[in-house]
């Protein structure tokens, strides 16, 4: 990335990130209640679209809390020493760990996706972003967004009428080809 076409104040401890000045990819929510397949599903939408020669970002919500980094590493010895921020660079990968002040949304995190088409975010039920729920009533009988104005797909196996296109959790190549013509992301 060229310095020059990032913006962004690195001394601001509310600034989560360098900003380019690109229109951000669209994002897409996979929901569901836990056990209901959201990573699984994920995992087969990224490799499909990537197979289709996409640049696909994705976003993960832990509402717990995670430390993605192991005791005794140097980095995790740098965040534990008091450091706001820790990047571990490589040359296949970079890793950052940032203090922050509350969960951030999808929509906010936009800027570290801005060299991708598209952005899956598993999680963020209430975020505003257009939904795909994978629902199994045989794991949980409620489901997480029937009728949620934002709902674009259900993918479940059971014969269900949700006012939605309905995906078995194996037509993956299907509801990427929905999820394409709806994002208008070509096929």
């Amino acid at each position: 990335m060229n310095p020059e076409n990032i913006k962004g104040n690195f001394n601001n401890p509310d600034c989560l990130s360098t900003i380019p000045e690109t229109q951000p990819p669209p994002m897409v929510s996979i929901v569901g209640f836990s056990g209901q397949g959201k990573t699984t599903l994920t995992v087969k939408l990224v490799a499909e679209l990537k197979k289709r020669g996409f640049r696909v970002g994705t976003i993960k919500h832990d509402v717990h809390g995670f430390d993605p980094d192991h005791p005794g590493k140097d980095s995790y010895r740098h965040k534990k020493a008091g450091a706001s921020v820790t990047i571990v660079t490589s040359p296949r990968n970079i890793g950052i760990v940032r203090d922050v002040d509350h969960d951030h949304q999808p929509q906010e995190l936009a800027p570290f996706f801005s060299d991708m088409d598209i952005v899956l975010v598993e999680g963020f039920k209430r975020a505003g972003l257009p939904k795909i729920e994978i629902f199994r009533p045989e794991v949980k009988k409620e489901p997480a967004c029937k009728g949620d104005k934002q709902l674009m797909a259900l993918v479940s196996d059971s014969p269900l009428d949700w006012g939605v296109p309905r995906f078995h959790t194996e037509q993956i190549g299907e509801l990427v080809d929905f999820l394409l013509e709806q994002l208008h992301l070509g096929i």
